[in-house]
């Protein structure tokens, strides 16, 4: 892609997630943006590690839950290296606020920003200045009421264990984007299943996962792709997340 001409410098980003889906929408956005280039994927905090160390970015964008090093836990190794971006579905106050003790820059949570706006955000981080969506800049005015917390360290490992009850529906919740919930055009079945393809699932196991054909689960997505006006399922994972920088066009495309 050539990139046109700009006064600002281009500013160098890791994208650290580990949904692949995310994290090719992520990239699919920010280098479709002239003053940003994307210079490396992570799918975890370790992974996320090495790269920073090794490409030396402007910035790290990161989730919060991943396997194996998750963010929190990553967080005190890359931030003398580079100014880290949390950008992720976790909107616990005691999740941000502890990511923001432990030297976060800023804490972005999808569906709670437009393109531009992370684009600013990022740029904000690398600048120093603090940046947070609405759900970050409540925790931190709890926080500042001196509101009661359970440890970030003690809600990650409970929210994380599988054998603890419930965290199969916490686990989806995580990509339920409020842009979504408060703007889609989707029916709530299009909303459900949109979700499900945000996780990186494929159409077997949506099927399996709602009780319904793989022949319906492609009639679905046949009908989200046109009312997202995306094209494929990164476009509609990016869209779905808020951050998508522009329509394109109906796509007939069988799921």
């Amino acid at each position: 892609m050539m990139r046109q001409q700009t006064d600002r410098p281009v500013l160098r980003v890791v994208v650290a997630d580990d949904n692949p889906v995310v994290r090719a929408g992520l990239t699919a956005l920010l280098d479709g943006r002239e003053e940003v280039r994307v210079v490396a994927e992570a799918s975890d905090g370790r992974e996320a590690q090495e790269m920073t160390r090794r490409h030396r970015p402007d910035l790290v964008l990161l989730d919060v839950r991943m396997p194996g090093v998750d963010g929190l836990t990553a967080l005190p190794d890359l931030v003398p290296l580079a100014p880290v971006l949390m950008l992720t579905y976790s909107g616990e106050s005691e999740v941000v606020r502890e990511a923001l003790r432990r030297g976060a820059g800023g804490y972005l949570v999808h569906g709670e920003f437009t393109a531009d706006q992370l684009v600013t955000a990022v740029r904000d981080v690398v600048a120093g200045r603090a940046h947070l969506t609405p759900t970050a800049a409540t925790a931190v005015v709890g926080e500042l009421r001196g509101q009661p917390r359970e440890s970030a360290e003690a809600h990650v490992k409970r929210s994380t264990d599988p054998n603890t009850p419930g965290n199969f529906p916490e686990h989806l919740s995580q990509v339920q984007s409020p842009v979504g919930q408060l703007r889609s055009p989707l029916s709530a079945r299009e909303a459900e299943i949109m979700d499900l393809i945000a996780t990186g699932l494929n159409n077997q196991q949506i099927a399996a996962a709602c009780f319904i054909s793989e022949k319906t689960v492609k009639n679905h997505i046949n009908r989200i792709f046109a009312k997202l006006h995306c094209a494929t399922r990164t476009e509609a994972t990016a869209k779905w997340l808020g951050t998508a920088p522009h329509p394109t066009p109906p796509s007939r495309e069988v799921g």
